[in-house]
């Protein structure tokens, strides 16, 4: 598959348990981060993630799939050329 620049937006439902857990995904897919800004939410205990990603449309996919499998997480995606990926 080709590459693709796009965004994806994380939001950490239970910061305190489960940032540990998102940083390990995202170091795990290091290479595809161009451009990452994290914002906690303390008094909410929730954590807003903006990244910008370079990389082949299946393995940026394989990431988001690993990162909503850990659940009480939201990840919304977009790809350029891609539609509703």
């Amino acid at each position: 598959m080709e590459n693709s620049v796009g965004g994806v937006v994380i939001v950490v439902e239970d910061r305190a348990r489960l940032a540990p857990k998102v940083n390990a995904i995202l170091t795990e897919y290091g290479d595809l981060i161009v451009g990452r800004v994290g914002l906690p939410y303390r008094e909410k205990n929730k954590y807003v993630i903006t990244i910008v990603v370079d990389g082949d449309v299946a393995v940026v996919k394989d990431m988001v799939s690993k990162l909503e499998s850990l659940g009480e997480i939201q990840v919304k995606l977009a790809l350029s050329g891609i539609c509703n990926p």
